[in-house]
């Protein structure tokens, strides 16, 4: 048995649940910071895992595992939720799960194995809800876990239409030396549309000395003081929330939920200053918006594709590229989805390559960004514009050429003599072009520089 074993109070605890991409670090923190006592990832399968490298990344403060292969962060942490995350594992081998145990045991408080889900991925390959019906294995993984690691050891689990035979499985389960187990209240068929079995719950936390954790219950969680009404009708030591969190983190502030606009600026806040994925962060903000999406501030939304385009909806926009770019003055190789070339003209082995192609001495660059959600009509298009220009006047029109390296992209546009080029590295080939189109027209003088730092597409 190991030695020191390192202890988390799983009792009268509020606990976030864990989601497929909400479970992040932003929303954890932020969960975290409105009241959850414990946060969850969402969770996390053994053999991506087993393809990291253990990074410390200085310039966020936080502990990166990284996929060398493509530059993928599968996990990332920080100091703030150390003694609070719980890894939430997608394993069916006890040997891989042990290895990714020692992995991430000293960043993380407590190891917690899925066998609830009933995804087919996951049954497919004999995880999740899988290992209830390989008892065997479940075991095994659990005991090589709490035999072989130094910070507890949990899982959770739906349960059987029977009753007796969850209560034997979880039993045995207790036996091995686990810290703590939740229960989701659905059976493997059961989806949140159905009611919770807070009874079952309930039978099963009175059959277990160790904390048993109530899951399942967000169709009735509407406020703070819904969640304790859960926790009594399943008369479990904590709760675990999910849908009720993912819609407004601050179900877990004692009071009113907080305004969504005023959570979702906290979210977007976290997103910059740990550099989160827009795809991610905009997932996210889609699961609390729901409904709201439909409106036309929501429609504006859902065409963004940059972390800053969505940051700009809610006023946040410039401090986001401020963000960024400090980030990037200090050497970061960000995953920002536009990249400013000049900016990170200091090289090491860690930059995309991207970063290091130059091109002609001749070509006008300029420190200027475009953003999509900034033009509502086509024909306000930089490109547009920069066409028009060029047929009004019979001249020669417009000669777009793009480099790609590391999946970005950076255009020079020949007109009138002369090439143009944003400083800026772009997602996509139609990005690139447009930035290109907007510094010539600005150097043309076809659009104001006022106007364009008002929007923050030119950065001081």
């Amino acid at each position: 048995m190991v030695s020191e074993r390192k202890s988390m109070d799983y009792r009268n605890k509020l606990i976030l649940a864990p989601m497929v991409r909400v479970g992040t670090l932003p929303f954890r923190l932020l969960s975290s910071r409105y009241g959850a006592d414990i946060v969850y990832t969402e969770e996390l399968i053994d053999w991506k895992l087993l393809k990291t490298t253990r990074k410390i990344n200085d310039i966020l403060g936080t502990v990166d595992f990284v996929d060398e292969t493509d530059g993928t962060i599968v996990f990332r942490t920080c100091a703030e939720e150390r003694q609070k995350v719980v890894l939430q594992m997608g394993t069916a081998s006890a040997e891989r799960a042990l290895q990714v145990g020692k992995l991430v045991e000293n960043d993380v408080a407590a190891i917690d194995i899925n066998m609830g889900c009933p995804k087919e991925f996951s049954v497919k390959g004999g995880m999740g809800i899988a290992l209830l019906n390989n008892a065997e294995n479940a075991k095994k993984i659990l005991k090589t876990l709490v035999d072989g690691l130094t910070i507890p050891v949990t899982c959770k689990i739906r349960i059987f239409p029977d009753i007796e035979r969850t209560i034997s499985l979880v039993k045995e389960f207790e036996a091995i030396g686990i810290s703590a187990i939740a229960v989701h209240g659905r059976t493997r068929q059961e989806r949140p549309q159905h009611k919770v079995h807070a009874d079952m719950i309930r039978k099963v936390a009175e059959n277990l000395d160790i904390p048993v954790i109530a899951n399942g219950g967000s169709n009735q969680i509407k406020t703070y003081d819904d969640i304790f009404k859960f926790k009594e009708n399943s008369g479990t030591s904590s709760v675990m929330v999910a849908r009720a969190a993912q819609w407004n983190p601050s179900i877990f502030q004692n009071g009113p939920l907080m305004p969504l606009d005023d959570v979702i600026k906290e979210l977007l806040k976290l997103s910059i200053e740990f550099d989160n994925s827009p795809s991610n962060t905009k997932y996210c903000v889609q699961m609390m918006l729901r409904e709201l999406q439909e409106t036309p501030r929501g429609k504006k939304f859902l065409e963004c594709q940059t972390l800053e385009e969505i940051c700009d909806i809610w006023e946040l926009g410039r401090y986001c590229r401020e963000k960024q770019l400090e980030y990037q003055e200090r050497g970061s190789a960000s995953r920002r989805n536009v990249i400013p070339g000049k900016l990170l003209q200091k090289q090491n082995e860690d930059e995309p390559a991207a970063k290091k192609i130059k091109f002609d001495d001749d070509v006008i660059e300029r420190n200027v960004a475009f953003f999509r959600t900034h033009y509502e009509d086509v024909r306000d298009l930089p490109k547009s514009v920069l066409h028009a220009h060029a047929v009004r006047n019979f001249k020669p029109i417009p000669v777009y050429r793009t480099q790609q390296q590391d999946r970005l992209f950076r255009t020079v546009v020949e007109f009138g003599k002369k090439k143009y080029s944003s400083l800026y590295w772009e997602k996509n080939k139609r990005f690139a072009e447009q930035g290109a189109a907007l510094v010539c027209i600005l150097n043309l003088g076809l659009i104001d520089e006022d106007v364009l730092i008002k929007k923050g597409s030119i950065l001081q």
